[in-house]
């Protein structure tokens, strides 16, 4: 209730003496002498104190950061789930640490420094230049005061100089690239046969013995989940409309401040040909693909209609639009064709470009040039997003206020009925559905979960309209009798036994490979047909086998001399049996295009592993003493 007093009655002169008095109060009782702030300690890192003020600002500012990440998804519970209290407190220690050992190293941020990399931050800047205005807009919009924004600055280029010093002893050696590269690049075929579960279902009868166990061993699989029924209130910003007027000078500084935002970049559109050839296809097939492909440019550049020789001769997917592919910037096309699409001219025929896909021969129907959206193009869209924005606010500010006026013990709709408002209802559901009519994450169906019978919750944003729900109704989850459920724990009991029957199929099967019987045979005296894979590394996934690093895994530990491995491997697909068939090392020519890539991931890799090792290592030796439970804060 005082808060719903202090929300209305903010500007008025009652809440800003109330506010003194609070004040007054608060310096009587805990005194602004040091010796005082020995009550407020959280913690001690090597000496220096984290005190609660501290504390409460990096906890405030990590959850705020949250928020705005989630946005949608937000709701309080994510604090507890998330363990933010203890987050904000560990985030702290890191901080103290590194500035104690920045300290021995020698290393500081000079004003200077902060100040130039404020001034290169590319969200603060028109034309390439440091706007003061932009800068504070942008730190308004995201609720930061400039103070806040430079000390956070200030860290991360401490970290960032902590880090060079640590990677003056962390490089990485031609051994280290080239095992990396060819660990993530080497390749196996395989051969393999399946033995699936539902060929051996019809050789198993089930019979209530073997059920009854099956269901006793394994009830909770029979459970039938906890549901909840829901009552709420809906606040749609869009009532709001009204309320909201945007001024003229509103919109420019919005647009001052996303400029960004409104720039274009340079588009093509094009048409082509595409002449397809496998990038591994050998020198007789890329001959006579290529003079095909030229035979056509001939055609193409004597004037033949370029859309009709797509629709003729190209084996694209755009061959039905006469090889249009529309308007794309840079960054959307293979490298070949991109570089040689944008080399072109208004009107002009490349000569035959070569891809993964095949032969290309494109030509620009059209060129639309970098620039800014004008402030006259976007006026509308700023309006939109301004309007959405303050009306989302209104809306929260009215949810707000009714919550803080809310009794502890109340029943929602009565009281909804009392304000003039009106609630609707929900059907039952479990924590495994989302909310019927409404939708939402299993974020957010969570924390109604974890709410009491007639509990109140947190106001819920979703899909841009905000809740305020209670629990009106719980079903709690219980065991259902085995008669209730016997089609399905017989069915399972089948399936259950037949995945028995197919392992025992394939340990079987690969006993006799073992014993040095031919692969084919075996597998035609099983009725089973061997199926071979294209090469695959250790991301590859196998269609009838899904992903299944483990038995890809076991498949780079054959090689031509032990071919089979000493088990099956076993998933819901079914039971495997492999067979080594070859192995393709690494293309030096590629390791040489891409190894400067390969030795950037690595030294971020090795870089991100020595920083936390480090700080891992510091946090051990360190004299880190928690004198406050942040539970209690």
């Amino acid at each position: 209730m005082l808060m719903g007093l202090m929300r209305r009655q903010a500007k008025s002169w009652v809440i800003k003496f109330l506010i003194a008095i609070i004040a007054l109060v608060f310096i009587f009782y805990f005194g602004v002498s040091p010796s005082s702030r020995k009550v407020l300690k959280v913690a001690n890192v090597n000496g220096e104190v984290i005190d609660s003020f501290e504390y409460e600002k990096t906890y405030s500012d990590l959850v705020e950061s949250l928020r705005r990440q989630y946005k949608d998804n937000w709701n309080d519970s994510l604090i507890k789930k998330l363990d933010l209290k203890n987050r904000a407190l560990d985030n702290l220690i890191n901080q103290k640490l590194m500035r104690q050992e920045a300290k021995r190293f020698g290393l500081d941020v000079t004003d200077g420094e902060m100040q130039n990399a404020i001034m290169e931050y590319p969200a603060f800047q028109i034309n390439g230049q440091f706007d003061m205005r932009r800068y504070r807009l942008l730190l308004s919009d995201n609720h930061m005061k400039p103070e806040d924004f430079e000390q956070s600055i200030a860290l991360n280029l401490l970290e960032n100089k902590i880090k060079q010093f640590l990677d003056t002893f962390n490089g990485v050696t031609e051994q280290e690239l080239l095992d990396y590269y060819t660990f993530a690049n080497e390749q196996v075929m395989i051969s393999f046969v399946q033995f699936k579960a539902d060929l051996f279902k019809d050789s198993v009868k089930p019979d209530m013995a073997s059920m009854n166990n099956y269901y006793n061993e394994h009830k909770q699989k029979y459970r039938v989940p906890e549901k909840i029924k829901l009552q709420y209130l809906m606040f749609d910003p869009v009532s709001f409309r009204d309320k909201v007027k945007i001024t003229d000078s509103k919109i420019k500084d919005y647009y001052q401040a996303n400029i960004d935002s409104f720039k274009l970049e340079k588009q093509v559109r094009v048409r082509h040909i595409l002449f397809k050839l496998a990038s591994d296809a050998g020198k007789k097939e890329e001959k006579k693909v290529r003079e095909k492909a030229m035979a056509v440019l001939e055609k193409a550049r004597k004037g033949k209609d370029f859309a009709g020789l797509a629709k003729k001769y190209s084996e694209g997917p755009a061959r039905s639009k006469g090889g249009d592919l529309g308007y794309f910037p840079a960054g959307r096309m293979v490298k070949p064709f991109e570089e040689a699409a944008f080399k072109l001219k208004k009107g002009e025929i490349s000569d035959l470009v070569r891809t993964r896909f095949g032969f290309h021969i494109i030509k620009v129907v059209d060129i639309k040039d970098a620039r800014t959206k004008t402030l006259d193009e976007v006026r509308e869209e700023i309006l939109n997003i301004i309007i959405k924005r303050k009306t989302m606010e209104l809306a929260r500010e009215e949810a707000l206020s009714l919550i803080d006026q809310m009794p502890y013990d109340l029943d929602l709709a009565q009281y909804a009925n009392e304000q003039g408002l009106k609630v609707k209802d929900t059907d039952y559901f479990s924590e495994k559905e989302r909310i019927p009519g409404l939708g939402g994450d299993k974020k957010i169906v969570g924390t109604l979960f974890n709410l009491g019978n007639k509990e109140i919750s947190d106001l819920v944003e979703l899909q841009g309209k905000l809740y305020i729900f209670q629990v009106t109704g719980r079903k709690r989850s219980y065991v259902p009798e085995i008669k209730v459920v016997s089609d399905k724990v017989k069915n399972d009991v089948s399936m259950f036994l037949a995945a028995g029957k197919a392992k025992e199929a394939a340990e079987n099967y690969l006993a006799r490979i073992k014993e040095g019987k031919d692969w084919d045979e075996v597998a035609t005296d099983k009725h089973l047909k061997p199926m071979k894979t294209a090469f695959l590394n250790r991301r590859s996934s196998i269609p009838q086998t899904g992903y299944a690093p483990d038995l890809i895994a076991m498949a780079f530990h054959l090689n031509k001399d032990n071919r089979y491995p000493d088990k099956i491997f076993q998933n819901e697909r079914g039971v495997f049996v492999i067979r080594w068939e070859a192995r393709k090392g690494i293309d030096q020519k590629k390791y040489q295009e891409e190894k400067d890539k390969y030795r950037s991931i690595l030294e971020r890799v090795k870089k991100k592993r020595t920083f936390e090792n480090w700080l891992e290592n510091l946090k051990k030796k360190a004299d880190i003493k928690i004198l406050k439970p942040v539970e209690q804060l």
